[in-house]
């Protein structure tokens, strides 16, 4: 995948040796869950599974089985972007790491199920997912930043609920990486795009399409169920679907 990934646990309290050893093994569950999907999903490793299957060597179906079920979920985030987010549309053949980052750090989230676990973040380069809670009473609260000055917090969105994951889009620290899967080129059409919701999977995609289609994305957006979509454009202004989470002032 090409990125940092860190996690954060909260317990409340000083953990018991058992405890403290149950959740070393599930720290070592989430990181062997997200280097094993490096190792699958790679563009940049020319033997990985999805390498070879963009160059050719190899079909779907003789690929590991978590290649189709990524490429099945991408066909689903297409349809709910009209389009906008397209892994099939991409230079160099088909490219789900649009969707395998979100992907792989909800796979990691999964692993953390030790009672002593009040809550748990998983952060895959500014794209984020969780459970549970900092502190009672106390949601995750995410800034967001401007994309302007990327150290400035433009909003904070809150993940409570079923909004358990925040994806931002945007070409503000890695440059014109964004493609128009309609036209072929590189294209963004606000400064950032962040997306909330159950999963962040398909947040995440779903976060590239809305960068690409700039105000328009907010319209698909609208009626997928469970997440809610703020842009801020190259002008500073900013607009968001009707329930995105945003933190009081």
């Amino acid at each position: 995948m090409g990125t940092v990934v860190t996690i954060d646990l909260y317990t409340g309290r000083d953990l018991a040796a058992g405890e403290a050893a149950e959740v070393r093994g599930q720290i070592a569950r989430a990181c062997a869950t997200l280097q094993h999907a490096d190792e699958v999903f790679s563009t940049w490793q020319p033997d990985s599974p999805v390498s070879r299957l963009r160059a050719g060597g190899i079909l779907v179906a003789q690929a590991p089985a978590e290649v189709a079920c990524v490429l099945e979920r991408c066909a689903a985030a297409r349809e709910l972007s009209r389009g906008w987010f397209d892994p099939w549309a991409m230079p160099g053949g088909v490219d789900p790491t649009g969707y395998v980052k979100g992907w792989a750090a909800q796979k990691a989230l999964a692993s953390f199920t030790a009672p002593c676990i009040a809550g748990a973040m998983v952060n895959a380069a500014g794209d984020i997912t969780s459970s549970g809670a900092p502190a009672p009473g106390q949601p995750f609260r995410v800034a967001i930043a401007d994309p302007a000055a990327p150290r400035r917090i433009a909003e904070i969105a809150e993940l409570t609920g079923l909004t358990r994951a925040i994806a931002t889009s945007g070409t503000y620290e890695r440059g014109d990486h964004l493609i128009d899967p309609h036209s072929g080129q590189s294209a963004a059409r606000v400064a950032s795009a962040s997306v909330t919701g159950p999963d962040l999977g398909l947040a995440d995609a779903l976060a590239t399409a809305v960068a690409v289609a700039g105000e328009a994305g907010l319209a698909f957006i609208e009626p997928v169920d469970g997440y809610e979509a703020l842009i801020i454009g190259f002008d500073g202004g900013r607009r968001w679907t009707q329930r995105f989470p945003l933190a009081p002032p």
